[in-house]
């Protein structure tokens, strides 16, 4: 079956491991996925991630999830941009998440970023997803 929404999916396995309090959860590797878990890393949000090759050339995400005093660290996560209707902003426009204590990211022509990275490096984008 054909996944029409992979970075949906990833996020979504992400929100479901959380619920369910796993350490890790794991989805098929991208160049998108991967520039996104960048960011999350980066900012806190996740442990970190590592790549794990299999035969054929598949490879596929181990994402370690992070948890505070037995809580989520991300509260929310949840998908902007979808393939049925994009969401594109400027860097004038570009949203911020509750007052700054979140972060959108943003796929731009310099690559997946940080909403406030993005200001910073004066460019816009397609805005992915928002993590609170």
């Amino acid at each position: 079956m054909a996944i029409t929404d992979p970075l949906g999916d990833m996020l979504t396995r992400i929100r479901n491991a959380q619920m369910r309090r796993k350490t890790k959860v794991s989805t098929p590797a991208s160049r998108l996925r991967g520039g996104v878990l960048d960011v999350l890393e980066a900012e806190g949000y996740i442990r970190g991630y590592s790549k794990v090759e299999f035969d054929g050339g598949k490879a596929e995400f181990e994402i370690e999830l992070k948890y505070y005093d037995g809580e989520p660290v991300i509260r929310e996560i949840s998908r902007i941009s979808k393939p049925g209707r994009r969401v594109y902003s400027s860097v004038k426009n570009i949203p911020r998440v509750n007052n700054g204590l979140g972060v959108s990211i943003l796929s731009t022509p310099k690559g997946v970023m940080s909403d406030h990275q993005a200001r910073d490096e004066n460019v816009g984008g397609e805005v992915l997803c928002r993590v609170f």
